[in-house]
């Protein structure tokens, strides 16, 4: 029975989940950006408290955060979102607590494993997962191997740069992909482009402009053109570089992925000629709300479960 640990932005989320992926109990509160121990004394409550609401008895601890962090030291990096945790050791603390083993990954990484384990993903050796929100980020499995980069560093795919003329971003570029098709990115183009008098201006988001083009209205329409056809130039960008089986899209603006796959597939099919794009399945992620917790438990079944 493994305890999870999904480390957010905005939140922790804390559970027990069994060997076929289903989470038994949970518990989250909002993050403390800048108090790690009081974090720390959270969780350890937490997960004890969700293993005796289970009735089970913790046999390891599997870790998804948001990132940068380093899966085999167990520490957080330059963290931005958590101040004060980085260069914290939240593996060695709770294997120290708990006396059980505790493995870390970055959270799109855990999600990667969950749905390729669990999820969509089953059965296929090579899958991309691709969560867009606030952010693009997302893992990549190849022959069945979570893909780690030098000094077992974790890939951002959202922050390929797809048009230098682009809004510039905080990782040096302009025109990354996450500048231009995460959900503020449409929120900066609606607000950029609308009339001074249209009406839906004041506290729009991502959400409420899907809302909009399902109802009809133009402006919200062309938004949901724009942020499909970047989208799609991420997409054909992974398909080209390597060519998986499947993608899964995950994430807040996904959520309304009716309004975008049409313009995401047509975008693929326009390029990619030098590689059987046909032959990558496109497909939403499976394990719902709890993806990121299921994650975090495939990540102790990935490093010590065989």
């Amino acid at each position: 029975m493994i305890g999870a640990v999904d480390i957010g932005g905005t939140k922790i989320a804390v559970g027990m989940v069994d060997d076929s992926g289903k989470v038994l109990s949970r518990m989250e509160t909002p993050s403390d950006p800048n108090h790690y121990p009081a974090s720390l004394e959270w969780m350890a409550r937490a997960l004890g408290e969700t293993a005796r609401h289970a009735g089970v008895e913790i046999t390891g601890i599997g870790i998804g955060s948001t990132g940068p962090v380093d899966p085999m030291a167990g520490e957080f990096g330059e963290v931005d979102f958590l101040p004060g945790w980085r260069h914290k050791n939240l593996v060695n603390d709770l294997a120290q607590i708990f006396k059980v083993r505790v493995a870390l990954e970055n959270d799109g990484d855990a999600a990667a494993l969950a749905e390729a384990g669990w999820g969509a993903g089953r059965n296929r050796s090579r899958l991309i997962y691709i969560t867009v929100g606030t952010g693009i980020g997302g893992g990549i499995i190849l022959d069945g191997k979570l893909y780690r980069g030098v000094d077992g560093a974790h890939p951002e795919v959202g922050h390929q740069v797809i048009d230098l003329a682009g809004p510039p971003c905080s990782c040096g570029f302009r025109g990354c992909w996450e500048s231009l098709a995460a959900g503020p990115a449409m929120v900066t183009w609606l607000e950029s482009h609308a009339p001074a008098d249209y009406p839906h201006r004041t506290g729009i988001t991502g959400k409420r402009i899907c809302e909009l083009a399902r109802q009809g209205d133009a402006l919200a329409l062309q938004a949901v053109e724009h942020e499909g056809f970047y989208l799609g130039l991420g997409l054909a960008n992974l398909v080209t570089l390597f060519t998986p089986d499947v993608i899964i899209l995950s994430g807040s603006v996904l959520k309304s992925a009716p309004l975008f796959m049409d313009r995401i597939r047509a975008v693929i099919g326009s390029g990619c000629r030098f590689v059987p794009a046909e032959k990558t399945e496109l497909m939403l992620a499976s394990l719902g709300e709890d993806t990121n917790l299921i994650g975090a438990a495939r990540v102790w079944h990935y490093r010590f479960g065989g």
